[in-house]
Formats: structure tokens, C-alpha cells, sequence
């Protein structure tokens, strides 16, 4: 019976080595007619489709390999590797697990597994297997990384320091760990530190085209900048790939703001948007079909009778950009109130009910659905290092969801933060979000959509739920902040407070796009700039209807 030899295996890994993938490729598959069961050549095969993204075949290679050799744990490894890429996250969860049950001590699969669950937003399983990884690899600098980016999600921001820390003193070059610490400075209103971090990840990797959008926001640009100088050069590289070349787009059109270009800003925010859009591949069709399974079942409400919470959340609602960041800001600085911040968590509870309701086409929600639903948010909230039992849920499209709130928390506060629509969409235009639930807010035409069908289930919402809903004017707040604030805190039964006034006083972390204003005194105004702009908005306007 023939062996396969040493020689034969070194000349396809030489092959491979060498950058000949094809011929590495062809070789395999000829040494396989003599060798059809030995599981090392299918893995080598499998790499070697994974290095030309070839992931099908790849897949299919670790799983021959698998299949004569079942406790192969690199290519169970692979395999896992091979689904991560392909999104399909649960079948790489199983296969980092069949890693980790062969070989626990393998801190590459801890690491990626507790990568798919920050994703999936399972945040405790992530630390679980990020503090697994650094157990069995102590310097392990993007498990450090990661492990901060979980913490920092968690609301542990100086656990999360700590960690971005760890991972640059093993790595001093690790420019994502220097772009993540220059958020986390952001967050905390540390501007400086956080220009000098993102400006470390430049250097480091100049080509790194999100540190550059990160950095964009934080500085007022001059004509001569060498930032700006930079950037162009970075994006005139025709080798660029589109993820690159839209958060340069987004960067060199705050350049343009600033400078007072108009056409060029609006080229700049047309072609990021525009490979936005194509990244995000948003679906109208499934979003309206959600909005129809929401008002059906909601044609009547439904509430349940559970003991009162020592805790009472208060969800600020509204489109982005619309002021849901200042008014979380004024209620927070109150001696009773947490600032939670956007909170995801009720919105991961309540589309897993939603996924199931579009699947079986039923129209109904039981009262067990609900209390379960309460009883995970309740959960969440309680994790808070917090004495305060009050807390806040500044995610603002939460809007579609207020009949579930109001039927799991009939005691919750929801406030609804109106903007002047105009103002509202073209600040939408000019922002990137990292969330992927925005696939929406990236073409002119979209934005006027979407705030369309926004505005039929509010109204949809203040029907079933007719006082329940306190709606409060951006504009009216800016010209008459201590009248307003006396009504919102009455509306959410809470004493009165002066610190509400000196909101840009208040010292917490804040996560949104509206960090920065958020730390300064209320300013009036800002609502009439998309007027200077107005022959560029041109669907927008249209589409709102103006």
C-alpha cells in the first residue's frame, strides 16, 4: 500500500507557500487519486481555497478532512474560520466548540468564538471565552483588544481601558487597539487623548481608513492641514477597497464642511453613502412587512400584571439625530436618574419574537411572551453599577417598538423627541452609523421613506396609547430649556432638579454621535442649517413633501 511521502507533502506546502495556489490546487487533487483518505491533504486543499476566496470549496475540504478524521481539530478550526466569513455564524459557534472539546487549551478558537458572540451580542458568553484565550495565551494582544471592546459595550469602561492598554504594551503597533482607545477617550470626553490615540493608529497604519473617519470628527479643519493632505493621497490609491474608500468618503466630507465646499461635501457624502448603502443591502420590503406584523399585533393592547420593579425604566425615543442624546443628557444629571445610554438589549429581545412572528404568520402575543421579555430587561438593567433605580434606554429606534415596552412595562416613561424633519434626514445624510439596523439612512430618497413610515406608526403608536407617549419639540426645548425640562420632569414623576439645566456639566460616558454636543451649553439654531444646502437636497425635500 503507497505512503504518502514527507517530499510529496512539502512540495504542495512549498507550493502554497510560494504563492502558486493553483498549483498547489492541481497537485492535491492528483496526489488524492493515490491517496483518497489521508484528511492532511484536504485541509491543505481547503487552505488553499480559502487563500483565492474560494469559501465553498474550502468548506467542503475541511469537512472530507473531518470526515476521515473526526477529532482533526485544525480543521474543525478552519471550518469555523470558513463559516465566520461566510456570516454564518451558527454553524461557526458549533465548529469553534468542536475545537474547543478536542482541545481546550486552543486560544485562536476561544478568541474567534467570543468574537461571534460580541457580534451576536451575547456579551457575558464573549468575556467568557476572550478571558479563556488570554488564560491559556497570556499575551495574547487581540484577545486584550477584544476583551476591551466587550467591556466597553458592557458599560466597564475602565475595565475596557485597561484592557486597550494590555493589548498596546504587547503590541505597541497595534493600530486597532489605538483606534479603539481613542473611541473609548471619545466616549469620556477626553478629546485630546482621543485625537492622539487615533492619530497613534495612523502612524502605525497609515492605510487605516476608519482611524482616519474617527479622527475626522474631532478636528475643525484649515486649508493647510496635512490630515487633509493624507487622506486624499490614501483615497486617490485605486487599490483601495470599498470599505476604505466610504470612510475616507465620510472623512474628506467633514474636510469639505469645514473648509466650506459644498460641492464638494455633498460629492463626498453622495459616494460614501453610496458604498454604504451597497455594504448595509437594507430591504424596504422586509422592514414594511415588520411594521404590518407590528400594528396587527398590537389591534389591541396587551398588558400584564407583574409585581412592581424596584427599577423603572424610561425609554427617549425618536429618529437619530433628532436631540435623543441631549434629553438623556438632562434627564441623567438628575440625583435619581442612571444614563443607560443605546441600549440594544431590548431590541435583540424583542426581534427575536419578531423573526418568529414573520415565520409562522401568526398574529398574537401571549401574556408569557411579554412577562419573558420584561423579565430579560429587567435583567439587563440590574446589571448596572448603579444604586439609582431609575434608569434610562436612549436607543431611538426603539420607536418601533413601544407597544411591547408598554406591555411589559406599563409603569415605563417614554419620551418621544421630535426634530424639524429637514433638519433631522439631512443630519441622518451626513453621519455614518456603525449599526448595521441604518441600511436605511444612506440615500436621500431612503431617509424621506423611512421617515414617512416613521411617522405613520408613531401616530399608529399614540392611537393604541393615547397619553401615554410624552412627545417633546427639540426646537421648543433649545428656545425655552428650563419650561421644557420642568414639563418633561413632571411627566416622568420626578422632583426638580437644577443640575438638569446644567446638563453639559454631567461627566458620564456618552456613546452616540452627539458626544460632543452633548458636553456643551444648549444652542439654538442648528435646526435651520440644512436651509444653506437646500439646492443639494433637492429628493429630500421631495420626499418629505415640502
Amino acid at each position: 500500500m503507497a505512503v504518502l511521502t514527507q517530499e510529496q507533502i512539502t512540495l504542495v506546502t512549498t507550493l502554497y507557500n510560494n504563492g502558486q495556489i493553483q498549483e498547489a490546487i492541481d497537485k492535491i487533487k492528483a496526489l488524492d487519486k493515490d491517496f483518497p483518505n489521508v484528511p492532511l491533504l484536504f485541509n491543505i486543499l481547503g487552505v488553499c481555497y480559502q487563500s483565492i476566496g474560494q469559501l465553498q470549496e474550502a468548506s467542503q475540504a475541511f469537512l472530507n478532512a473531518i470526515k476521515i478524521k473526526s477529532d482533526y481539530t485544525e480543521a474543525h478550526f478552519n471550518l469555523g474560520l470558513i463559516y465566520q466569513r461566510l456570516n454564518k455564524l451558527d454553524s461557526a459557534v458549533k465548529a469553534y466548540k468542536n475545537v474547543i472539546s478536542l482541545t481546550p487549551n486552543y486560544p485562536s478558537a476561544h478568541n474567534n468564538l467570543g468574537i461571534i458572540y460580541l457580534e451576536m451580542s451575547q456579551l457575558d458568553f464573549a468575556v467568557e471565552h476572550f478571558e479563556w484565550a488570554l488564560a491559556y495565551k497570556y499575551d495574547f494582544a487581540e484577545a486584550y483588544n477584544n476583551l476591551g471592546a466587550t467591556l466597553q459595550k458592557q458599560g466597564k469602561l475602565d475595565l475596557s481601558f485597561n484592557n486597550f492598554k494590555q493589548a498596546i504594551a504587547i503590541k505597541p503597533e497595534y493600530a486597532q487597539a489605538h483606534s479603539n482607545l481613542g473611541n473609548l477617550f471619545q466616549i469620556r470626553g477626553e478629546v485630546d487623548s482621543a485625537v492622539k490615540s487615533f492619530e497613534s493608529a495612523i502612524a502605525h497604519k497609515p492605510e487605516y481608513a476608519e482611524a482616519h473617519r474617527n479622527l475626522s470628527i474631532l478636528k475643525k479643519y484649515s486649508e493647510n492641514d496635512v490630515h487633509i493632505t493624507q487622506m486624499k493621497s490614501l483615497f486617490s490609491n485605486t487599490s483601495l477597497n470599498n470599505s476604505n474608500r466610504m470612510h475616507l468618503s465620510f472623512a474628506l466630507a467633514k474636510v469639505n464642511e469645514d473648509l466650506g465646499r459644498e460641492d464638494q461635501l455633498f460629492e463626498c457624502l453622495n459616494e460614501g453613502n453610496r458604498l454604504r448603502k451597497e455594504q448595509l443591502n437594507f430591504s424596504f420590503d422586509k422592514f414594511e412587512k415588520r411594521c404590518s406584523v407590528i400594528k396587527n399585533l398590537f389591534s389591541t393592547t396587551l398588558s400584564i400584571i407583574e409585581k412592581p420593579s424596584t427599577i423603572r425604566p424610561i425609554f427617549i425615543v425618536g429618529m437619530p439625530r433628532s436631540g435623543t442624546s441631549l434629553v438623556e443628557q438632562i434627564i441623567s444629571n438628575h440625583h435619581q436618574v442612571y444614563g443607560g445610554g443605546e441600549l440594544e438589549d431590548f431590541s435583540h429581545i424583542i426581534n427575536s419574537i419578531l423573526q418568529d412572528e414573520l415565520t409562522t404568520d401568526k398574529a398574537s402575543l401571549s401574556k408569557k411572551t411579554i412577562s419573558s421579555s420584561r423579565q430579560k430587561y429587567l435583567d439587563v438593567l440590574s446589571r448596572f453599577n448603579t444604586t439609582k433605580k431609575i434608569i434610562t434606554d436612549k436607543l431611538p429606534l426603539n420607536f418601533r417598538y413601544i407597544g411591547f415596552i408598554l406591555s411589559a412595562f406599563p409603569e415605563a416613561k417614554i419620551i418621544h423627541v421630535k426634530r424639524d424633519s429637514m433638519a433631522t434626514c439631512w443630519s441622518i445624510y451626513k453621519h455614518y452609523f456603525s449599526s448595521e439596523g441604518t441600511g436605511w439612512a444612506y440615500s436621500l430618497e431612503d431617509i424621506a421613506k423611512y421617515y414617512r413610515l416613521y411617522l405613520e406608526l408613531m401616530e399608529f403608536w399614540h392611537e393604541i396609547y393615547p397619553n401615554q407617549i410624552y412627545d417633546l419639540g427639540y426646537e421648543d426645548l433649545t428656545t425655552s430649556q428650563e419650561e421644557e425640562t420642568q414639563k418633561l420632569l413632571e411627566y416622568c414623576e420626578l422632583e426638580w432638579d437644577q443640575d438638569c439645566l446644567n446638563f453639559h456639566t454631567n461627566e458620564r460616558a456618552v456613546h452616540t454621535a452627539s458626544l460632543m454636543q452633548v458636553r456643551k451649553k444648549m444652542y439654538q439654531g442648528s435646526s435651520e442649517v440644512w436651509k444653506q444646502y437646500s439646492a443639494h437636497l433637492e429628493p429630500l425635500i421631495k420626499g418629505l413633501g415640502f
